[in-house]
């Protein structure tokens, strides 16, 4: 039996409707407002750092994100990274075990610096990344304002989860 054997006699019976994009936001506030509540530990203001999730959400790079913000890029990948957004090391895992090293004692700067192939910036990102923790209040204020949090988008993701890949599944 043919694929054309088994669609004979379908027929479309209904149109289907554009609806648009839904937005749902409840989180109460703007993105400003939920990230002063932990200013004290972003390496700069709560509005540069809305500012730089924002743009860095959009797309854009760390680079043009501090521009935005009126801040340096280094500043910017490191409320990032206070923010829970991965990936702002400059520095593989090999590089960042250096430094974790370094961290601890166990290399000098100099044999840590050259081991790690990098710039002096460079290094001092990744050893602000291995010495400095994401914070979960400004991780839950980032989340929710670049997630939809609507029940139906959260059942379509659930009920999809299992078809969904990560990086560790590209090995």
């Amino acid at each position: 039996m043919a694929l054309s054997d088994i669609a004979a006699g379908i027929e479309v019976t209904a149109e289907q409707r554009d609806q648009g994009v839904r937005v749902v936001d409840d989180t109460g506030g703007d993105l400003r407002e939920r990230l002063a509540a932990a200013a004290e530990r972003l390496p700069c203001t709560a509005a540069a750092a809305a500012t730089v999730l924002d743009e860095y959400g959009r797309g854009v790079s760390v680079g043009e994100s501090a521009r935005e913000a009126g801040v340096a890029p280094m500043t910017a990948a490191k409320a990032l990274h206070r923010c829970g957004v991965s990936g702002v090391s400059p520095l593989g895992p090999t590089g960042r075990r250096i430094v974790r090293d370094w961290l601890g004692g166990d290399v000098s700067r100099t044999d840590a610096l050259e081991l790690t192939g990098g710039d002096e910036a460079d290094f001092a990102l990744a050893a602000y990344v291995e010495s400095h923790d994401s914070v979960p209040e400004l991780i839950e204020a980032a989340e929710s304002a670049r997630s939809p949090t609507d029940n139906a988008s959260v059942a379509k993701r659930d009920a999809l989860a299992e078809t969904m890949t990560d990086a560790a599944d590209l090995r």
